[in-house]
């Protein structure tokens, strides 16, 4: 039986191609994606434990805009030229992933899957109504792109702290697995463009 979000998201697409020629066969392609996308997230259920939730929520805490803003306003702070630097460039490209995956979100407007799948509750607040892709995921690897190379194994360190946030989005049923994989290369893009203005 189809979700209610995966028939909103084949009425909205064939709508969309009103007028246009209809390929059947890429509708019915996005439905078996979408629906498989659905099943993996439902499939992480059952993972859930106290203390993998406890991990999980810790860990998408340290993922938000707050977070980060915070860490690149304590390395500026120090006035260091190195802690400068790397508080410039976690800043450029959190900012940057962050801001991609917001207007991304507002334009394909996907919802999340508390409001999606009947029954589905979350073990996390949604900051807002679309899930798709996710800003945390987008944010943290724009970060650990931008703190690859730099002292104290901060690249390294910050891209396992990326998958761990990436990972407790959809454990906590905040996103869809597609989401976070989506955030990923808009990611490492921000923390791409964020080496290059902040070289």
């Amino acid at each position: 039986m189809e979700s209610r979000e995966l028939q909103l998201e084949l009425a909205m697409l064939e709508g969309a191609l009103e007028g246009a020629p209809v390929e059947p066969e890429r509708i019915a392609r996005l439905a078996r994606l979408l629906g498989y996308d659905e099943r993996l997230l439902l499939h992480f259920r059952r993972y859930h434990g106290p203390w993998r939730t406890r991990l999980a929520r810790l860990l998408t805490g340290a993922g938000g805009a707050r977070s980060w803003t915070l860490i690149g306003l304590a390395l500026v702070a120090t006035a260091r030229r190195p802690a400068v630097h790397l508080g410039l460039r976690l800043s450029a490209g959190a900012l940057l992933g962050a801001l991609t995956a917001q207007v991304l979100k507002r334009t394909l407007n996907r919802a999340r899957p508390t409001s999606a799948i009947a029954g589905f509750e979350a073990l996390v607040e949604n900051p807002d109504a679309f899930s798709f892709p996710s800003g945390h995921t987008a944010a943290a690897f724009g970060v650990a792109i931008a703190a690859a190379g730099e002292p104290c194994a901060a690249g390294p360190l910050s891209l396992l702290l990326a998958t761990g946030i990436a990972l407790s989005r959809v454990y906590l049923g905040a996103h869809y697995p597609l989401d976070v994989l989506v955030g990923i290369p808009l990611g490492v893009g921000a923390g791409a463009v964020s080496r290059l203005l902040v070289p």
